[in-house]
């Protein structure tokens, strides 16, 4: 089965307001924590067996997972025996293996360590753990497939977190415009690799040393996506995210 790696060790600095106590995938979104949602985006297109790199209080995601169906349903436990019996019965079929890829290790570095768990398929996704998207899995899998490259990431077109001015020739402002989409495209963070890609890695930032090497032996390709992207940055995306949540839902496809 095509394995998902989530990285989920990073420290979350810019969003210290709730990741001071908790590490930034388990930071909810309509009362559920981001990772949930990136996970539930993943097994709606059928992969279900994910890699957790785990770093930054990584423990309280292997309690999350590990205690997921009490937390999830209504239960009457007898404590006498220890049995539990679930009521409503909320699970999801996942596979997940959650791998201590170290408290300061970078992206590089994180995916090395969970080499040995990838198993023996050809392929498998990379995706980080403060993300969500409507892009459409199976596609971006099949381009990947179709293209035969060592990588393959999503270029998405970023909204400007500024307002632009437009003006006439007589600089006499005529418009504003709040926080257009950019024409320029990044890495929206959904990534598929083949198994080569370990002899490419190191112990740096994937993105600053693997991706440069990739791109100059024309083995990076790139698949668009112009639907909805958002990453949760800062404590003003948290609250967007949120309030997107509460009104259009517009990365629910489950």
């Amino acid at each position: 089965m095509t394995k998902v790696v989530i990285l989920c060790g990073g420290m979350g600095t810019r969003l210290r307001e709730e990741t001071e106590y908790k590490p930034k995938p388990l930071v909810e979104i309509g009362g559920k924590p981001i990772l949930w949602h990136i996970m539930k985006h993943y097994s709606h297109y059928g992969f279900k067996d994910f890699i957790l790199c785990l770093g930054y209080k990584g423990e309280m995601i292997k309690n999350y997972f590990l205690n997921y169906q009490t937390q999830h349903n209504n239960f009457t436990i007898a404590l006498k025996k220890g049995n539990v019996i679930l009521h409503n019965n909320e699970e999801e079929d996942w596979n997940i293996t959650c791998v201590d890829t170290g408290q300061d290790s970078l992206t590089g570095e994180r995916l090395l360590r969970i080499q040995p768990f990838i198993g023996i398929d050809e392929e498998f996704m990379v995706t980080y753990g403060d993300g969500v998207s409507d892009i459409n899995i199976k596609e971006l899998f099949a381009f990947h497939k179709q293209k035969g490259k060592i990588g393959t990431i999503t270029g998405i077109k970023p909204g400007s977190k500024y307002g632009l001015l437009k003006m006439n020739e007589e600089n006499t402002i005529t418009e504003f415009v709040e926080k257009p989409i950019l024409n320029d495209r990044i890495n929206g963070g959904y990534i598929v690799f083949n198994k080569s890609i370990f002899k490419y890695l190191d112990n740096n930032m994937f993105e600053f040393t693997t991706f440069p090497e990739l791109a100059k032996q024309q083995q990076l390709a790139l698949f668009l996506h112009d639907g909805f992207w958002q990453c949760m940055d800062t404590y003003r995306d948290y609250l967007h995210l949120n309030k997107l949540w509460n009104t259009q839902k517009p990365w629910k496809l489950w």
